[in-house]
């Protein structure tokens, strides 16, 4: 018999579905045998001369001769059944049951079986025929072998479908061995070039490309760094936002390296069983150590890397699986060319076990890109698209600030889909600056009619967010406005587009910029005196950054230079986690509170100045809908230049 034969036997033995069927059998013995010693009658032996002497005496009803002994059935016992049935019949009331209570020792009489030895007895025959009784012999002895299969039936044919479906499960999976491979690893192996990415597929992620670049020169020349003393890096992990192409860099060295690739996920790993996980761990690393040197790839590591601790409600297969894991990164030896990747979004909740030197040497991070690595994304994306020659890719990046490479790639992709719509045969500026709008706020919403006083309101709410912007210093010029509703449920927005990108920003652009959130709600009190829920996402924003402004920025008088709050799963929602007390967090409200109240007064104060100007280009809007940051900008230095000739 081969290992693998021998192997996959003692799996089978080891499996817990085996383990399952040889207790349901147990069970359903000692069931049946207590049912049976509980339901069977009272047997009492009586000598052979007894059996006698009751025929003579007219006290047997019927007798069954087997091989071994005769039954008796006294007419004692044959009247007391009669009596019990005919007493249980129809009982419904409590006196009856105290009747049938009384007679309780008679009817008892009903369940005693009396028995003799068979003896060879030439005149029974004729004693039982001349007294009249009843005699007769079993047609057939229970077969033992019988009742076993028969109890064993169920559970086989209950084994053979489980096996069935596990079978096509793991096809479906990909994974080889079925329904008794359950510990074992189901990794996807790349090898050289399958994947179809190269870092030439990758852009914008610079700094991660030559690290991971680095690790795959070390395995396919591992000597001149040897020479030196250099030691390759047992693991790099991979952080960032979701988006941002960590998966697509690893598919990428999958490319880049011509040599075994295994990829998976960390919920891989955790199975509803304990110790399955832990298994596929140690299959895992033996498969990659026969066939070093080689990569392995665990996407969303947190899945199975998430701290260790003793709270309650705690997952043992998935600590179980950690543990396993972390032997597994100390064990195996780095010079055998086995390399270990994986990917998080969570880094702040991985056990410190796994991200200490010697296990993941490197913390890789995978950021959004930058105003040039944006266009360089846009450039990878828009390869296989056709464009027209006035398309200005600078430009698009330019709107785009804080977009990661997937929403990049969707943008080209709605940009080609806007084109082909409107019958064209290549994409064109404005599809791509429309697919930027699509993204962000959604699509127009043609079907939604506002009356003509929403519509109004709606207005002069984005032309008071547009006024506040170009009536202030350190403020982003406005691209757009329109009051065309979207499917995101915006009824109008204002689009503001950098000159050029940002990496700070000092105290007086976010005040600034809280005026210009806050300008909205200040034309309409200013117009129309009144107030609609159109601000609730603007007071919302508004509020989120004079919080952290004054929290975490230390850009408060009151506070000073103190961390009032920190953020947690940055990579994610960027959720603020309070580090004071309660008074001071009262205080801190205040303090907020303060904050937009006066960046609120000064937006009345801007619209109240410049109050021709907001109501000019509010009719403007309202005749045209959408109007540009030009013709914005060309209205409103008519009006300014107008007024300063009055003036004059």
């Amino acid at each position: 018999m081969s290992n693998n034969k021998k192997k996959a036997n003692k799996n089978f033995f080891k499996s817990p579905f085996f383990i399952f069927i040889i207790a349901s059998l147990i069970a359903t013995f000692i069931l049946n045998s207590l049912l049976s010693f509980a339901t069977a009658p009272l047997e009492k032996e009586i000598y052979y001369s007894d059996f006698i002497n009751m025929i003579k005496n007219d006290e047997i009803s019927s007798v069954t001769i087997s091989s071994d002994k005769i039954i008796i059935k006294t007419k004692e016992s044959v009247e007391a059944e009669q009596k019990f049935n005919e007493a249980v019949n129809g009982v419904t009331g409590f006196d009856d049951i105290l009747e049938i209570s009384k007679n309780f020792e008679f009817f008892q009489k009903k369940d005693i079986v009396l028995y003799t030895g068979y003896l060879n007895d030439g005149d029974l025959i004729k004693i039982l025929t001349e007294h009249n009784i009843k005699f007769s012999r079993p047609v057939s002895e229970s077969n033992f072998l019988f009742d076993i299969f028969l109890t064993i039936l169920p559970f086989l044919i209950m084994y053979l479908f489980l096996a069935l479906i596990m079978r096509k499960m793991s096809k479906k999976i990909g994974g080889g061995g079925g329904f008794m491979s359950v510990g074992q690893s189901n990794a996807k192996i790349y090898l050289e070039n399958k994947t179809g990415v190269t870092f030439n597929d990758v852009a914008g992620q610079e700094e991660a490309k030559e690290s991971l670049d680095e690790i795959v020169d070390f395995l396919h020349h591992p000597t001149k760094y040897t020479v030196i003393g250099a030691k390759q890096p047992k693991g790099a992990l991979l952080v960032g936002p979701p988006g941002t192409g960590k998966t697509l860099l690893a598919k990428a060295v999958a490319g880049e390296a011509n040599v075994p690739f295994f990829s998976l996920s960390g919920s891989d790993f955790v199975e509803m069983f304990v110790g399955v996980g832990a298994s596929r761990v140690r299959d895992l690393f033996k498969q990659a150590a026969a066939k070093a040197p080689c990569i392995i790839f665990i996407d969303e590591i947190d899945a199975i890397g998430k701290s260790r601790d003793s709270q309650l409600g705690g997952n043992d297969e998935r600590e179980q699986t950690l543990n396993q894991l972390l032997a597994e990164m100390d064990g195996f030896d780095s010079s055998k060319g086995v390399v270990i990747l994986a990917a998080t979004n969570r880094p702040e909740i991985l056990d410190k076990a796994l991200l200490r030197p010697g296990r993941f040497d490197r913390r890789i991070i995978v950021e959004k890109p930058d105003l040039k690595g944006r266009e360089e994304i846009l450039k990878v994306h828009i390869k296989n698209v056709k464009i027209s020659d006035t398309v200005d890719l600078h430009e698009i990046a330019l709107a785009t600030s804080g977009a990661v490479g997937a929403d990049l790639a969707n943008m080209v992709n709605e940009a080609a889909l806007r084109a082909v719509r409107l019958k064209r045969t290549e994409v064109m500026q404005e599809d791509l600056m429309e697919a930027v709008e699509i993204i962000i706020a959604g699509k127009e919403k043609k079907d939604r009619i506002l009356s003509e006083r929403e519509k109004k309101l709606v207005a002069y709410h984005e032309v008071g967010h547009a006024l506040a912007a170009a009536k202030q210093k350190n403020t982003d010029p406005v691209q757009k406005i329109t009051i065309v509703p979207r499917t995101m449920g915006a009824l109008g927005y204002t689009m503001q587009m950098p000159e050029e990108e940002k990496y700070l920003m000092s105290k007086d652009e976010i005040l600034s910029d809280l005026t210009v959130l806050l300008a909205g709600r200040a034309a309409e009190e200013v117009v129309f005196d009144t107030k609609t829920t159109g601000a609730a996402n603007d007071i919302e924003r508004a509020t989120n950054l004079a919080r952290a402004m004054i929290s975490q920025y230390g850009m408060s008088d009151e506070f000073g230079m103190t961390s009032l709050e920190s953020i947690e799963n940055k990579y994610l929602d960027g959720r603020s986690v309070s580090n004071c007390s309660e008074e001071t967090r009262t205080k801190l409200d205040n303090v907020v509170i303060s904050t937009i109240k006066e960046s609120y007064e000064n937006a009345k104060n801007i619209l109240t100045e410049n109050i021709e100007s907001l109501h000019k280009i509010a009719e403007y809007l309202l005749e045209k809908e959408t109007i540009t940051g030009k013709e914005f900008m060309s209205i409103l230095n008519g009006v300014d230049d107008n007024v300063s000739e009055e003036e004059e």
